[in-house]
């Protein structure tokens, strides 16, 4: 194996274990997080999704959620001319797209509940909106994850 190799092995298994966190943190919310505050009062509700979204706010997050779409678009730039390209590639749109999602929806959404105003119409305004487009994000990330994993187990395929 030339070190050239190795170091796109280790590209993409970082973007496979990036992916595989970011796509897991939306998924928790898409099955638990959300759920759960869905049974809280519309004070509770908006109290605490401000909490959630001013404390993700770190760089152990931003790690993960800006590493996991550049580590892809690394390890499709190192995959050129091989069998596993396909895969890469695939998993680097999606985790575009989820990208994309997050800054056009669910940001601004974030944003919104940020200024202020009746817990009931902020509510109202957010929950549906911002759980249906972390769901869509879940599920790129999530399939991103599986091409990244496909990639991974391909790699000694020969273009």
């Amino acid at each position: 194996m030339t070190q050239n190799s190795r170091s796109s092995g280790i590209v993409l298994g970082a973007a496979t274990v990036a992916t595989g966190l970011v796509a897991g943190a939306f998924y928790v919310f898409a099955c638990a997080v959300m759920p759960a505050l869905a049974r809280s009062e519309d004070r509770v509700y908006v109290e605490v999704m401000r909490d959630i979204n001013e404390v993700i706010q770190n760089p152990v997050f931003f790690l993960g959620f800006l590493g996991a779409p550049l580590l892809t678009a690394v390890a499709a730039r190192q995959a050129r001319g091989r069998g596993h390209r396909r895969w890469v590639w695939a998993a680097l749109v999606l985790s575009a797209l989820a990208f994309l999602v997050t800054v056009a929806f669910n940001v601004p959404l974030n944003d919104a509940l940020a200024r202020g105003g009746d817990p009931g119409a902020l509510r109202e305004d957010f929950e549906d909106p911002w759980v249906a487009w972390n769901i869509v994000r879940a599920v790129l990330l999530t399939v991103a994850l599986g091409l990244l994993v496909k990639a991974t187990g391909s790699r000694a395929d020969r273009p």
